[in-house]
């Protein structure tokens, strides 16, 4: 209890920001707030968080660095928080740990010049990037006198080589795969956990791939609007994710038919590049639009506003996508063929350009942090305080 009421009144006198000594930086404020979660420890069994909390006594900004990665952003401990506002003490650990995962992604990115864009890869910026390079693409065909007219065997090839496709997009997306690669591996870097044995990479795997934490440590899910929980938020995620993969797996069996086998596209209906590629569209389109709808109405103190355009930037980046996609392929046998390629290829080519410096790096870091969990609680602790 002397513990307890020592913190209490140290975040007491750390609550006015303008006070002597009050955190300065968002690593430091996650330390404030996790040394009084550290002696309360209410939200113990909420998520991964607060277990891994209990293993430390101080919180330096490599710990903030792990936690706020580990954090799902569900509200739950927000909403179970004696100490949160309106109280002096301010208590607010998803926004403090929201705050934290932005630095988190400008400290590691690469090149760490590049860093600087997590802050201006929003919105706007995504829209006007994809609009660009349609329209780019648009000019091309009118200047080749391609732009409106059915394609015989709607064979895009005929408009854009194969070759030249590769040529575009091969270099974005492998820029992509190796800044996004060098960053979590500076982030791992900071605070390695150690070896990962079979279990650990067994358990990460499956916290990330059924977003367990997602739940709101109560089972009812996040918190979107006030005290509401929903699984709307985990479904939402689930539908994006899943939709996502399923068109990168339908790219990726369209390339090994083209090199392994010499199938050349365009395939038809119900080849299985097209079947792939359709339902990870519609699972995408549903996904995103309920992820728009949900960032728009969750309450300002359930995460970062500043980082508010950049979530909502790759939102429609994929939703875009994915729409562009599915369109196109509808209409694949009309004169729109030309018009509503460039579009589609504006906006994909746009999204693996922000792809290391937007929204999308949050759950490569998230499941670097999850393995780092699974590894570090397999490991004896330090303390001995109890909740392992």
């Amino acid at each position: 209890m002397q513990a307890l009421e020592r913190l209490v009144q140290e975040a007491a006198a750390l609550a006015d920001p303008q006070a002597p000594g009050a955190p300065k930086t968002a690593e430091a404020e996650v330390a404030r707030v996790m040394q009084v979660c550290n002696a309360c420890r209410y939200c113990e069994g909420f998520c991964a968080v607060f277990p891994a909390m209990t293993r430390r006594l101080t919180f330096s900004p490599a710990d903030a660095h792990f936690l706020a990665n580990l954090c799902h952003n569900c509200g739950a401990c927000l909403h179970a928080c004696q100490y949160a506002p309106p109280h002096d003490f301010r208590l607010n650990v998803p926004q403090a740990l929201a705050r934290v995962r932005g630095r988190t992604y400008q400290a590691h990115a690469w090149p760490r010049t590049l860093g600087a864009l997590y802050e201006c890869n929003g919105l706007t910026v995504a829209l006007a990037l994809a609009a660009g390079l349609a329209l780019f693409l648009v000019l091309a065909l009118a200047m080749n006198g391609t732009l409106w007219g059915a394609v015989p065997g709607a064979d895009f090839y005929r408009l854009f080589p194969h070759n030249l496709m590769v040529a575009l997009f091969a270099p974005v997306f492998g820029f992509a795969v190796l800044a996004l690669g060098l960053g979590v591996r500076r982030f791992w870097q900071e605070a390695p956990p150690g070896p990962a044995s079979a279990a650990a990479l067994g358990e990460a795997a499956h916290d990330a791939l059924t977003l367990r934490y997602l739940d709101g440590g109560h089972g009812e899910g996040c918190h979107v609007e006030d005290d509401a929980a929903t699984h709307a938020r985990r479904h939402a995620h689930h539908a994006t994710f899943y939709g996502f993969m399923l068109c990168f797996a339908a790219t990726s069996v369209a390339t090994l038919y083209h090199y392994a086998f010499g199938w050349v596209a365009p395939y038809g209906f119900t080849s299985l590049p097209k079947l792939l590629g359709v339902v990870g569209g519609v699972l995408l389109t549903i996904g995103t639009a309920a992820l728009w709808r949900l960032r728009r109405r969750r309450h300002p103190l359930q995460g970062d506003a500043a980082q508010a355009p950049m979530d909502l930037g790759f939102i429609a980046l994929l939703f875009g996508t994915a729409v562009t996609g599915l369109v196109l392929t509808a209409l694949r046998t009309t004169p729109a063929l030309p018009l509503l390629l460039a579009v589609h290829l504006g906006v994909v080519m746009a999204l693996f350009a922000t792809l290391p410096y937007g929204k999308f790096a949050h759950g490569v870091y998230r499941g670097a942090a999850l393995l780092k969990w699974a590894i570090e609680k397999r490991r004896p602790s330090n303390l001995a305080l109890g909740g392992d």
